[in-house]
């Protein structure tokens, strides 16, 4: 399996405002390098009147990354890199960060630039919601129709989710658990039944949950 890290669980938008300037950090999932890249081409055509945007990327995570970052125009090394600190340093992996800047009429100064650019990722970076690469099993189980309200509190209790639901003379439901909390969500079902079900794995993945 990959080494585990964090990933954006959704596309996030935040601006601050420094010396009449605006910042629009929008920071978004990307997988792939032409992902980020295809990102960062809708967030210039987005904000196509703007003075900046600078775009920096992460793509994997842990110790096999792919990073990038360009200054857009503005004073080398006052846009990109602070930004992708910032990112570098959020645990962040899988994900790509534009901070657009529209000119509000006042210099910043390179020191002024770096410390904007820099708030303006950490204003997204903070509040963005983050999820985790887990191995999943996909698997599924015949019920008999009294069965169900309690498997799905039972598939609730182990952080599983219902993908699918057949109804025929008994509910084939196709469920999701984390590997973790497959065997326990299995001797569960067990009990519930006397033994007479069990869930049959059909597949196992790599999903991204949400992290609380």
């Amino acid at each position: 399996m990959k080494t585990t890290y964090l990933v954006p669980l959704t596309e996030t938008r935040r601006e601050i405002t420094v010396v009449n300037s605006r910042f629009i950090a929008t920071l978004a999932p990307a997988f792939s390098i032409d992902e980020a890249r295809a990102f960062m081409k809708r967030i210039r055509a987005e904000f196509a009147d703007a003075s900046h945007n600078v775009p920096v990327y992460i793509i994997g995570g842990g110790n096999t990354v792919t990073e990038y970052f360009s200054d857009d125009g503005e004073p080398s090394g006052t846009s990109g890199k602070p930004a992708l600190t910032v990112l570098r340093g959020s645990g962040l992996g899988d994900a790509v960060l534009v901070v657009t800047r529209y000119f509000g009429g006042t210099l910043l100064g390179t020191g002024g630039l770096v410390k904007a650019y820099t708030e303006a990722a950490q204003s997204v970076v903070n509040v963005v919601e983050r999820g985790q690469r887990v191995p999943v099993h996909v698997v599924m189980a015949a019920i008999p129709y009294n069965m169900l309200e309690r498997l799905r509190i039972m598939t609730a209790k182990h952080n599983g989710k219902i993908l699918g639901e057949d109804y025929a003379g008994d509910i084939t439901l196709t469920l999701q658990f984390p590997v973790e909390n497959y065997e326990a969500f299995q001797t569960d079902l067990r009990e519930l039944s006397a033994g007479k079900t069990q869930a049959e794995i059909m597949e196992t993945r790599e999903e991204i949950v949400k992290i609380f």
